[in-house]
């Protein structure tokens, strides 16, 4: 038996990464797809050297998110709770209700919420994804790049 070099495993470090910009135009993309890949981004797992404790991820833009697709009947099934935070008023409305109103950003940044780590790292992850309900955003001097969903 021969003797093995030992390798240390390599940890990224925030400053090592350098971030870029990604914009998801989600017409007609079925929502946990898009969720799923851009959750991906937000974390960093696209990257060679990921570390699961260090934020590597990319910020994201999503637009025209009014216009996600929901397989089969969860536009009239899926149900969103909310709190106002006075006591008995739990709100609901339904998926198809809420992409038909003015937050309609909600029914995708929930699905990404959800998809994230649920510590401290996962909330400073989630402050990297915009998400827009219109065509229209107001990063266009960050030079976002388009994030394939293949």
């Amino acid at each position: 038996m021969g003797v093995q070099a030992h390798r240390a495993t390599q940890s990224a470090k925030p400053a090592d990464v350098e971030q870029h910009w990604h914009i998801v135009d989600a017409r007609d993309v079925v929502l946990g797809r898009l969720a799923t890949r851009v959750a991906t981004v937000l974390r960093g797992k696209h990257r060679p050297l990921f570390t699961p404790h260090v934020d590597l991820g990319d910020f994201v833009i999503v637009v025209n998110a009014e216009k996600v697709k929901l397989t089969g009947r969860k536009l009239e099934q899926k149900i969103y709770y909310r709190h106002t935070g006075y006591t008995g008023h739990l709100k609901s409305i339904t998926a198809g209700k809420l992409l038909a109103g003015p937050h309609a950003d909600r029914v995708v940044r929930t699905a990404v919420r959800g998809m994230l780590p649920k510590n401290s790292l996962g909330r400073k992850l989630l402050r990297k994804l915009k998400v827009y309900s219109g065509p229209d955003h107001p990063h266009a001097a960050q030079k976002p790049e388009a994030l394939s969903l293949g």
